[in-house]
């Protein structure tokens, strides 16, 4: 029951900062989702209703470089691969959507890694 409790918890947050935080085609929104094996995030304009760009760690090149995708450096990794995807797309800021988590560990580490990238939140 206390996991039922908590996801609902971190749907209601998401919920009630998606009411303030909108992606548009000059500040696509940057969307974290976090499950105990992987990490996921897209870049998304919510005014055209289309993902521009989507990565996990179950992508082949992040599966390369670390053995376990649920952990911190798999998170790095993927923030920095997301970050050069983003430059090709020529998409330099973005709005940071952390989908109801802390922005701590897995999420933190992604959002050091795009900026880093040179990404601007």
């Amino acid at each position: 029951m206390a996991e039922i409790d908590k996801r609902l918890a971190r749907i209601k947050r998401h919920k009630r900062v998606r009411k303030n935080i909108s992606g548009s085609s000059e500040r696509p929104r940057l969307c974290i989702f976090r499950s105990l094996k992987h990490i996921y995030a897209q870049v998304i304009d919510d005014k055209e209703g289309i993902t521009l760009v989507s990565l996990s760690t179950l992508n082949p090149e992040i599966k390369r470089k670390e053995k376990y995708q649920g952990n911190i450096k798999a998170a790095k990794i993927l923030g920095s691969l997301l970050a050069k995807k983003l430059e090709e797309k020529g998409i330099k800021k973005v709005v940071f959507d952390r989908g109801g988590y802390l922005y701590h560990g897995r999420v933190k580490a992604v959002a050091e890694s795009a900026r880093k990238g040179k990404i601007i939140f």
